[in-house]
């Protein structure tokens, strides 16, 4: 069984500057943790953060999308690979939708704890598009 997490974040900023927060490896440490990401397809890069409970604290991923400013996606691989799809939507009136799609998520409890982890950076990804 494969679940989906869906979410919708709303942000007073510009579209580019929301496209920078998630593709600048400073500015990405800053909301989800330290990397070495870059946007080109085909790049290799880690989330790193404190080990806890037997986990090694590294998340794997691989870029798979770009297309600046409105698509992003790449694999989130830490004992299960998923795969993490962004897409930013200009509303107008300086509000921009940011839509998360991370799926291949194997069980009820990744999918709440997908969620949680979002729904916190994403207060986070606040803070830095406010500096």
């Amino acid at each position: 069984m494969s679940l989906t997490l869906s979410l919708d974040f709303q942000y007073t900023t510009s579209i580019e500057k929301l496209w920078s927060a998630l593709t600048d490896s400073s500015k990405l440490a800053k909301w989800v943790m330290e990397n070495d990401f870059k946007p080109v397809v085909g790049h290799r890069f880690q989330f790193r953060t404190q080990p806890f409970n037997g986990w090694n604290g590294i998340i794997e991923g691989e870029v798979l999308i770009v297309d600046a400013p409105n698509r992003l996606s790449y694999t989130w691989e830490s004992g299960e690979k998923h795969t993490v799809t962004w897409t930013l939507q200009d509303l107008g009136d300086g509000k921009v939708n940011l839509h998360l799609e991370q799926t291949g998520i194997g069980n009820a409890q990744g999918l709440e704890g997908a969620k949680y982890g979002w729904t916190n950076w994403s207060g986070e990804l606040e803070k830095v598009l406010e500096q």
